[in-house]
């Protein structure tokens, strides 16, 4: 079905903006409105849950090594009950991946291109996205690649010039009411991270797959570093007022002025946005793809991609009606929803799976 095979870097470099493109615009307010000024260390005790997704999901793919979770299930629990997991997922996924361009479109409109109708922005997002996956996995990788600089330099550089308006102080006291704050300040990023289990429909098509569980570890890491520099920055820049903001980086990089050349750089932001949530939503989709012509037994992906795009539009409207209910959706019910799809599910699906070899070796020994 898929014959395009990627390195352990290339599938790093698609996971990475698939955590930090959403994360980084909308997590520092979150983040703060539980664990006011501990908000910075948030997102170290939210990889917790991105290290333990990304175990399960190797663990998986070494007793199901030419798999995806699609596939295993059913070789898991049985063939009923594994199109019914596999179903979940699926619909997960796509439904997400709507939300996703929602999100995506609301931002773009609001910021930039505010008369523009909505239809159009999500409409162009999903159709370049389709494109991309239609390519299959190898061109899914390289631009992944090809755009990974235009994702982390500018980012790197908008917070290298917002140094002079940095406020040290505004860090302290740490710890100051416990170590409480910062936990439940974790838990809306700790379901963004159990998005590394989409690293289950890569690990089959690597050319290096030992390097696999050592890539999505250290994919983990550099997102947690990059989540906690953000939180940092956005911090030393506007202190308590953080909960306050919808976007705080784009509010912060507002104070960026240098020697009157570097000013109102909102466009970085919207850059790494644009990039960020392409790259994102087109591993989603392709995930989706690929899960779903293997749920219906297809022998390639392609002829579902258009009526995927179609779905994730419709989705992406009926799903969250205002931004009111987006942010709510985000807060209250993802993390929950997350966790139980991407780890708890997977999980179970371990535990099952080497309970199962544990008596077929002791009936194989027992017969022997």
């Amino acid at each position: 079905m898929e014959k395009g095979k990627i390195s352990s870097l290339q599938m790093a470099v698609m996971l990475y903006p698939t955590i930090v493109a959403t994360a980084i615009l909308g997590i520092p307010s979150v983040t703060s409105k539980f664990a006011k000024t501990d908000f910075w260390l948030s997102p170290i005790l939210a990889s917790l849950m991105g290290y333990v997704t990304v175990y399960i999901a190797y663990k998986l793919h070494k007793l199901y090594p030419e798999q995806t979770v699609i596939q295993f299930s059913e070789q898991i629990i049985g063939r009923v009950a594994g199109k019914i997991i596999g179903f979940i997922f699926m619909f997960f996924y796509l439904q997400i991946m709507g939300i996703i361009v929602k999100e995506y479109a609301e931002f773009v409109i609001a910021s930039f291109l505010i008369n523009t109708p909505i239809i159009v922005v999500m409409g162009s997002m999903v159709v370049l996205c389709a494109f991309i996956v239609r390519g299959g996995l190898e061109g899914l990788g390289r631009a992944a690649q090809l755009f990974f600089p235009v994702l982390t330099i500018p980012l790197l550089i908008a917070i290298i010039l917002m140094f002079p308006d940095f406020e040290f102080k505004n860090i302290f006291p740490i710890l100051g009411d416990g170590i409480m704050p910062p936990i439940k300040g974790s838990i809306v990023p700790g379901g963004w991270f159990t998005e590394f289990f989409l690293i289950t429909f890569f690990l089959p098509f690597l050319t290096d797959k030992k390097k696999g569980m050592k890539y999505g570890m250290l994919t983990v890491f550099a997102v947690m570093i990059t989540l906690v520099v953000v939180n940092l920055v956005v911090l030393f820049v506007l202190g308590t007022t953080t909960a306050s903001k919808v976007y705080p980086l784009m509010n912060v990089v507002r104070y960026i002025s240098f020697g009157r050349f570097f000013e109102h750089m909102e466009s970085v932001v919207m850059a790494i946005w644009v990039v960020g949530a392409f790259v994102k939503i087109s591993v989603f989709y392709y995930a989706t793809a690929l899960g779903t012509a293997q749920w219906l037994n297809l022998s390639d992906y392609r002829p579902v991609i258009w009526p995927l795009g179609i779905l994730t539009i419709v989705f992406g409207f009926w799903s969250m009606l205002t931004s009111m209910d987006l942010e709510r959706f985000n807060v209250e019910a993802y993390p929950i929803y997350a966790v139980f799809i991407q780890t708890i599910i997977p999980l179970s699906l371990l535990v099952i799976a080497v309970i199962r070899k544990r008596k077929s070796k002791g009936k194989g020994i027992n017969s022997g």
